[in-house]
């Protein structure tokens, strides 16, 4: 968990996400995760690399959190 500059809590992508979708992530520019808060699960599915396992751990973070993806319109 970090902080950022306006004070507010950031809970950092899951370690035990694979490499593949850890960089998938990264280089769409996720580096925590209520930044997926505003994103459909769909997207996310999208990136290339990022498969069913990652989006489970990503999913489960999440709810652990009392957070989830936005709603599909």
């Amino acid at each position: 968990m970090s902080q950022n500059e306006n004070g507010d809590l950031k809970h950092a992508l899951p370690t035990n996400i694979g490499k593949p979708a850890f960089r998938a992530l990264s280089a769409a520019g996720y580096t925590s995760l209520e930044q997926f808060t505003k994103l459909k699960e769909a997207d996310l599915l999208k990136l290339h690399g990022f498969g069913p396992k990652a989006f489970r751990l990503i999913r489960n973070a999440l709810k652990d959190l009392g957070l989830s993806f936005a709603d599909p319109e």
